[in-house]
């Protein structure tokens, strides 16, 4: 039952998505909120299809935690489902991707439209300085910013690997980081099947402005890794 739940989604998943980018095109003159509307309409669609294909259902906890205004969002990253739910979830996600990215047909486009926040990896100094720079722009739109710590997908039950962009972000904007625990991988693994039963987002309490470096670090990771495993723990 699994491999016929885990294609028919996968099915839908293409359809649906083909559909949306194409049907989105005219939102390529539109303003920027137009696009995050039909990011939003595209999300919501996944989130349906992974309830009724593939009997998948996402849970949101910590909602007290969940910021409204402009913020910055420390997330887990175990598979894609973490990047396209944030446009549900968020009243005005705005994502950090990496300049690959911008090579997907139509999605780096919207991405563009979108306002999403642009890295090239390869850049160093002067990315983290860009990244700066662009979030503080966004900051002043009222956009939670979503950045992906380990800038990779990570393996269930793996601890991830940090890298310096979030710690940039926490001492220049001196603004308080939001982590996000997670356990997509669980039901969004690498490969075709998708394995029924809950994925869960959790907001955590906010990790307040003004520590020192590596404690920052320290606390952002203990905070993600730890709350990460208790979700995989739970077998959901």
């Amino acid at each position: 039952m699994i491999y016929l739940r885990s294609f028919l989604f996968q099915l839908y998943f293409w359809v649906w998505s083909v559909f949306t980018t194409l049907w989105m095109l005219p939102f390529l003159v539109l303003p920027r909120r137009a696009t995050m509307w039909a990011l939003r309409v595209w999300a919501n669609g996944l989130i349906l299809g992974l309830r009724v294909l593939a009997g998948i259902k996402v849970e949101v906890r910590g909602r007290q935690h969940l910021p409204a205004g402009p913020a910055l969002i420390a997330a887990k990253h175990q598979s894609m489902f973490d990047v396209f739910a944030q446009f549900a979830l968020l009243p005005d996600a705005c994502l950090v991707m990496k300049k690959e990215l911008l090579r997907v047909p139509l999605f780096g486009w919207y991405g563009l439209k979108a306002g999403m926040i642009v890295v090239d990896r390869a850049g160093h100094s002067m990315a983290l300085k860009k990244l700066v720079r662009d979030t503080v722009d966004r900051m002043k739109e009222t956009r939670q910013v979503v950045i992906f710590p380990e800038g990779t997908r990570g393996d269930v039950g793996v601890g991830g690997d940090y890298k310096p962009g979030i710690a940039a972000l926490y001492r220049e904007l001196d603004l308080p980081v939001t982590p996000l625990a997670l356990n997509c991988g669980v039901h969004w693994p690498k490969g075709f099947l998708r394995p029924p039963g809950t994925i869960v987002f959790e907001y955590l309490p906010a990790i307040p402005a003004g520590l020192k470096r590596g404690e920052f670090m320290r606390e952002v990771q203990t905070r993600i890794d730890t709350a990460t495993k208790a979700l995989e723990d739970e077998g959901l």
